[in-house]
């Protein structure tokens, strides 16, 4: 492990980030500030402009400064634009999304409840979710999560899997390229047995749908469902009548037609097992975690924050 200075972009007293040196490749998050082509993505569809941006800042510190149902790092402008940019700088919007946000955790008090990476690391010991070395084309992170037959579902139950999808989207909510770039999620569905389907209830299902379309400020650009089974067909049924149009839109189904999930993500930040020729070895969920772990008195910090009783609504 080696280490690189860091913005100001923690809640906590952390000053630096941990790296992991794989096949001559840094593994770490991202925290550098955007690449020209992301700032251009951020001016043309994000609005990120210096006339918008610093009033955006201050209406929504304002809003949040008179709320006094919830508690939150007001102060940090960083964290301030976590949730303007996937609202295009609108500070009611923004505001609308952290409500969301600490409403959803409150509600899910027993996942978030101590939730950081150094007490859930069975999840990542059985590898069944890890974020890939290289971004897509369009500078995106894409999380994948085996949930066929490489999952063991009596030693890794759903709520451990949620958990662990949780923590890569706070860690990648840090990062400055994701919050502009977004991310994709690919869905291995390998092997999907009948006793794997039925650990997917309708709560299960409603909980995943509230958190993705209302509860994270997090652009996710994609949801791509690989090598699924006919079984697979039960378990999206559950999760089908919930979408909202504009994530069913996102959603999109592969089989095992490599070429059409190469039209969405390119070839060069794909594994060989999917056809790509990705030119570093998988980051596994232990060394994903030896990072993360890293980061815990980051996610307490965060987890220090937001309402403490039921919203007035």
């Amino acid at each position: 492990m080696t280490t690189i200075d860091t913005s100001d972009v923690f809640l906590s007293h952390l000053k630096v980030s941990p790296t992991l040196k794989k096949d001559n490749f840094t593994v770490q998050l991202e925290l550098q500030d955007l690449s020209p082509e992301l700032e251009e993505v951020a001016r043309t569809e994000l609005r990120e402009l210096p006339e918008i941006v610093k009033p955006a800042i201050d209406e929504l510190r304002a809003l949040l400064k008179e709320d006094e149902e919830m508690t939150c790092p007001h102060q940090n402008d960083a964290w301030l634009v976590r949730f303007l940019r996937p609202t295009k700088f609108y500070p009611e919007s923004a505001y609308k999304l952290i409500k969301n946000y600490y409403a959803f955790k409150l509600k899910h008090n027993d996942i978030y409840k101590d939730l950081k990476p150094s007490n859930e690391q069975n999840v990542f010991d059985h590898n069944v979710l890890y974020v890939l070395p290289r971004r897509d084309h369009k500078g995106r992170r894409i999380l994948v999560l085996e949930l066929g037959k490489n999952w063991k579902h009596k030693k890794v139950c759903l709520d451990e899997v949620f958990k662990g999808a949780v923590l890569f989207l706070e860690a990648a909510m840090m990062e400055p390229s994701s919050q502009v770039a977004g991310a994709q999620v690919i869905f291995d569905m390998d092997g999907l047995s009948l006793q794997q389907a039925w650990q997917f209830t309708p709560t299960f299902a409603k909980r995943i749908v509230d958190w993705l379309q209302d509860s994270i400020p997090l652009r996710v650009k994609g949801i791509h469902v690989v090598n699924q089974p006919t079984i697979f067909n039960m378990v999206f049924a559950l999760f089908k009548p919930l979408l909202r149009e504009k994530l069913r839109n996102r959603i999109f189904f592969h089989s095992t037609d490599r070429d059409s999930l190469h039209k969405y993500l390119n070839p060069e930040c794909l594994p060989e097992h999917y056809k790509g020729t990705l030119d570093v070895s998988l980051v596994t969920g232990p060394e994903w975690l030896s990072i993360l772990k890293q980061y815990d008195s980051e996610y307490e910090a965060i987890g220090q924050y937001g309402y403490k009783t039921k919203p007035k609504k």
